[in-house]
């Protein structure tokens, strides 16, 4: 019940009810009470659209007045989305309030967000701060994740929480780089489906804006999303014939190894286009379709780096990426998504077998070379055995086969068990002469998860990590977890009894493609000591034709839908393919120990329990002499493992 201080406060309530959503635009709200705080931007002050003109149809395509519901952007990094959706959820806020949900990849990724962006979105602008309650211990109206206001709420959340993003019906969505969502929100379906049912009630009235920088061609959602639509372009004029074009990175030219002469090059006469130009340019634009949307409420749109405004990302820092990334398939991955806004073409070509086997090193089996610092292994559970290879890691995710063990007995004999927790105490010799034992060991649950479970529950989860393998890459976070799973031990039903790691297969298996198929240092220059390239992985001489043939089982290849649209599949190439699921495994306990994220003083704290240090400024170590305890040999354990 609401209660009115008499009739004038009941009749303002009732007619501000059957007011209309106002005609003012998003763009147009933005420019006139939107104010950029110096904690969230880089260029305090007032908003103005002027600065980005290519953001203005995108946002007037959110306001009430126009009859779009899907507003589909697929961008480079540094070309002021973030803040145009900002500008969305102010002007709902202020003048077309309702229900609507925020949502970023990872609900950590929400309370950045909302702290970094939301929260000085709504202190900068008068219209807004007067709008929403001041956070307070007793007030739920205002939290981290939820922010009241007069006729509606804001939700924020994180795609990976099934329960936020059926938490409320939503008329506005603002779906933020939606490529970085995982394949499922707690194995309840697609996150962006998810979301997006929570608006059907609203039916012409809702609202939807997906934004993101692309990743990964036929995986990619914002480019299944784009080629859905009708695909628009920004086209500008030429300043020196006026001829209409949008920007494409071929026609940016310059003098090799001199990025600082930039230009791009006119398509209509080919003449030079300076880059003080291109603010006139941008302002003179307009967005033009290029293909028959099969929705007629979706439109989509494009944009690349080129259209960045002056002061922000120059054609010249373009160039000088483009050229340092020639011969570096991740430098170049980065370019392709982050600056030109498109997908990267994964090829997922297996190397060939034989010319691993060429490339083989010597070194002692069962030994770990200098350079590596830490292991991890991988266990593949099969019907008659169970088989590991441990991995040893250094700098750059450089990586040494250290030792492939075959335990024969399946799950279904508890010695096998017990030979499996016996290979957890096992230490490996290192070059500097101390000893290493497991860091992270990460298990399969895909075969006889019940006994996986009980196994890793009896010798504990700081060491042993299950793991279950999902379809698709997620590069921002290919290992997500831990989840907490029932679990069936000793014929009892344990509620939250076994801890589970999900892994992006996908993703770890390109990347080892990718590290097995660069340009190698000679063998005899690794002898020496010379640096290997970072993702270097080493196999010893004693690593056999079989083996080699399973770590190259399978291959990726690019297969069509039921919709017509295409994605990638990993398809076997031989039946055996224990060698490549195991290297998946260790390298996703590398990930859950923290290897991706170690600071620089966690690499020299290795080093040192070692007695290895730094030589050289590509990074690689040598080992000095160790001493001997004189009682028993010294062993590095896992103690300091993330």
């Amino acid at each position: 019940m609401f209660a009115f201080d008499g009739a004038a406060d009941l009749l303002r309530a009732w007619s501000r009810g059957l007011r209309p959503d106002p005609d003012l635009t998003v763009s147009q709200w933005a420019d006139r009470h939107r104010w950029l705080s110096s904690r969230a931007s880089a260029e305090p002050g007032r908003y103005r659209t002027a600065r980005t003109p290519y953001m203005r149809e995108i946002m007037d395509a959110l306001s009430p007045v126009s009859p779009v519901q899907r507003v589909v952007f697929m961008k480079a990094a540094q070309v002021g989305a973030t803040e145009a959706g900002n500008c969305f959820i102010g002007f709902v806020m202020h003048h077309a309030p309702g229900p609507m949900l925020a949502v970023q990849p990872t609900v950590e990724l929400a309370k950045r967000n909302s702290r970094q962006r939301i929260v000085p979105l709504i202190e900068e602008s008068p219209e807004l701060r007067e709008r929403i309650k001041p956070a307070r211990s007793r007030d739920a109206g205002n939290t981290m994740l939820s922010k009241e206001f007069a006729g509606g709420i804001l939700i924020m959340t994180g795609a990976n929480s099934a329960v936020g993003l059926r938490s409320t019906p939503a008329r506005y969505l603002f779906l933020d780089e939606v490529d970085a969502y995982p394949a499922s929100a707690d194995e309840e379906g697609d996150p962006v489906s998810l979301a997006e049912a929570r608006s059907l009630t609203f039916a012409h009235r809702r609202k939807a804006l997906l934004i993101s920088t692309p990743t990964i061609r036929g995986l990619s959602r914002i480019e299944r999303e784009f080629e859905a639509s009708d695909q628009r372009r920004y086209y500008v004029p030429c300043p020196h014939c006026g001829h209409a074009q949008w920007l494409r990175f071929e026609r940016l030219r310059w003098d090799k190894g001199q990025p600082n002469t930039a230009e791009y090059h006119c398509e209509g006469c080919d003449t030079p286009i300076a880059e003080h130009h291109k603010m006139a340019m941008l302002a003179a634009g307009d967005w033009r379709a290029s293909a028959q949307t099969k929705d007629p409420h979706t439109v989509g749109y494009h944009l690349s780096a080129l259209y960045s405004p002056i002061g922000w990302l120059s054609w010249a820092r373009i160039a000088r990426a483009w050229e340092a990334a020639q011969g570096n398939d991740e430098a170049m991955r980065a370019f392709r998504n982050t600056i030109l806004g498109e997908t990267w073409f994964e090829t997922g070509e297996a190397p060939d077998w034989q010319r691993l086997a060429e490339r083989r090193e010597e070194w002692t089996a069962g030994t770990v070379p200098e350079r590596g610092l830490f292991l991890t292994a991988g266990a593949d559970v099969q019907k008659d055995r169970i088989e590991i290879d441990v991995w040893a890691w250094g700098r750059g995710l450089e990586s040494w086969l250290v030792d492939h063990v075959v335990i024969e007995g399946g799950p279904g004999d508890p010695t096998c068990w017990q030979k499996l927790t016996e290979l957890l105490g096992r230490t490996w010799a290192h070059a500097s002469g101390q000893h290493l034992t497991i860091a992270r060991l990460a298990i399969d649950t895909g075969y006889e998860t019940s006994a996986v479970y009980a196994w890793a529950r009896q010798v504990g989860f700081a060491q042993v990590a299950p793991v279950k393998g999902l379809e698709g890459f997620n590069r921002a976070s290919p290992v997500t977890g831990p989840t907490y799973v029932d679990a069936t031990i000793g014929g009892r039903r344990l509620r939250r009894g076994a801890r589970l790691w999900s892994v992006a297969t996908s993703t770890f298996k390109a990347e080892t493609y990718r590290f097995l198929r660069q340009e190698r240092t000679m063998a005899e220059d690794v002898t020496a000591g010379a640096p290997c390239p970072a993702g270097t992985i080493h196999l010893p001489t004693w690593a056999e034709s079989e083996w080699l043939k399973q770590l190259t089982a399978e291959q990726l290849i690019t297969v069509r839908t039921r919709r017509g649209f295409s994605k990638l599949e990993w398809q076997k190439l031989r039946e055996r393919n224990e060698a490549l699921d195991c290297r998946v495994y260790a390298r996703a306990a590398a990930w859950i120990a923290g290897a991706d994220r170690w600071a620089e003083a966690r690499w020299q704290e290795l080093e040192r329990q070692l007695a290895v240090e730094p030589d050289g400024p590509d990074g690689d170590v040598t080992a000095k002499p160790a001493p001997r305890p004189s009682v028993r040999r010294r062993t590095v354990r896992s103690s300091y493992m993330g």
